[in-house]
């Protein structure tokens, strides 16, 4: 670990640093500016393409790769030297104007043309731009191949483990037998609907000046089709355009976003704890690692500490994102600035998803099924029974079945022998009472097996 790691203040650019290089790439301040320049890059070319506007002739293909290749081969030394004039202007998107100015003034073909660059913009159109084609990037590139990890985990642990008859737990207490495959293919089902819903959050952008009504575009340019000319650069980077803002766009699909994720760490936040308790019960062992350390005073421990990390991490994702969800959609009048100090954040919040979804995976690799354990506890639980016998009772006929099946099993643990001799005392058809008869707490699971193989199916 670098010095820089050790001293840093938040643990996503210390000690979890190697795990987030590729968010960081996108949702650090240099990779916030770098996609600043290709917002500003996008609107040069298209002012340049559009006949109406006279001040910028059509760009030769020369000056077009040109400014493709201010964005394509933009770096870290870029990012710095931005940040050097930023020390002088106290402004971070006017500090991108003036490097964009440089390079062009560079270039004799494009440099009497440079006071185009962030013509009629406000700082904002810039930024909301630059913040949507970063979210789209992380959630496609970063966050979703991750779900794809967890789904295709989960899915392959919910088939091998389809027929692996469990006790139930509702209220903490026995109940009803399961399968541990059904267990996790709804984790699978859950997930994926989320993931469903997270894919649909249109991301949005707006190119139309100080508040919304190209004031500036109009007066300076009056033969132009703004609007048309701005949904054209918005839709051509991949966003969704959005007409009607104020000075800034209003947020309205990051809440879309955040929530979604809430959601989806949720589920994930669910499946841990359940994943520590079934540890805590001997269901699961854990894989051991050769020099790992469990307790600093007792060898023998071997904790369940990706689970534990995945929880600590969504809680702390959570709450970043329910503030960013009810906080950035709320703007005094035409704007204030307190979004853009909330979304310098949003690169945390991604980042505790991140690492907590990584956390859950590597969890999930490290546990192996112990079937013994979950069949001791089945022997244990014959009360369980008590459902099925009353309900066979309800259906043949019998009075106060529930009744009679409480005084025999409830607060107190019955076994084989005492389910045997009720059932065969039942006034019941014959067929009936076998079926009561072969039962057991270890195939009385319903579908859950048919359930747990069928996820697959379930897109």
């Amino acid at each position: 670990m670098s010095n820089a790691a050790l001293t840093a203040l938040s643990p996503l650019d210390g000690r979890y640093r190697a795990k987030l290089t590729e968010l960081a790439a996108l949702c650090s301040e240099s990779g916030l500016i770098h996609h600043r320049v290709a917002v500003e890059v996008a609107w040069f070319k298209a002012l340049a393409r559009c006949p109406e506007f006279q001040p910028l002739p059509k760009l030769t293909a020369d000056d077009e790769r040109y400014l493709d290749q201010l964005v394509s081969a933009f770096s870290t030394d870029d990012a710095a030297a931005i940040k050097a004039i930023e020390r002088t202007t106290n402004h971070d998107v006017k500090a991108v104007e003036y490097w964009l100015k440089d390079q062009l003034s560079q270039r004799p073909s494009l440099a009497n043309h440079a006071e185009l660059i962030h013509f009629a913009c406000t700082s904002e159109d810039i930024n909301n731009t630059a913040w949507a084609l970063i979210l789209k990037k992380a959630l496609r590139d970063v966050l979703d191949p991750m779900l794809s990890q967890l789904d295709q985990q989960l899915e392959h642990m919910a088939t091998d483990w389809a027929d692996q008859p469990m006790l139930a737990r509702t209220h903490g207490q026995t109940a009803s037998p399961t399968t541990m495959g059904k267990e996790l293919a709804n984790v699978v089902f859950r997930l994926r609907r989320q993931r469903r819903q997270l894919a649909q959050v249109e991301t949005t952008a707006k190119l139309n000046g100080a508040v919304g009504n190209f004031n500036a575009h109009l007066i300076a340019a009056p033969e132009v089709d703004w609007p048309a000319l701005s949904r054209d650069v918005v839709e051509d980077l991949g966003l969704v355009w959005n007409p009607y803002t104020t000075q800034i766009e209003p947020h309205d699909f990051i809440a879309e976003l955040a929530h979604a994720l809430i959601r989806l760490n949720t589920i994930c936040l669910d499946l841990a704890r359940d994943m520590w308790g079934y540890i805590s019960f001997g269901y699961f062992s854990q894989a051991v690692v050769d020099g790992e350390v469990g307790s600093s005073t007792m060898p023998h421990k071997v904790n369940p500490i990706d689970f534990e990390n995945a929880e600590g991490n969504l809680g702390l994702a959570m709450a970043m994102l329910e503030h960013m969800a009810t906080k950035l959609p709320v703007s005094r009048f035409q704007r204030d600035l307190s979004d853009s100090t909330v979304q310098r954040s949003l690169g945390s919040a991604l980042g505790y998803t991140a690492l907590a979804w990584q956390s859950l995976a590597k969890g999930l690799s490290r546990v192996e099924l112990a079937p013994s354990a979950l069949t001791n506890d089945l022997d244990q639980a014959w009360e369980v029974l008590a459902e099925a016998i009353q309900t066979v009772m309800r259906a043949n006929g019998l009075p106060n079945p529930y009744e009679e099946l409480k005084q025999l099993t409830r607060g107190h643990t019955i076994a084989q022998d005492d389910v045997q001799r009720f059932v065969a005392a039942l006034a019941i058809p014959e067929e009936a009472k076998k079926r009561l008869r072969d039962l057991t707490p270890a195939t009385y699971t319903g579908n859950a097996s048919a359930m747990a193989r069928a996820i697959g199916r379930f897109v």
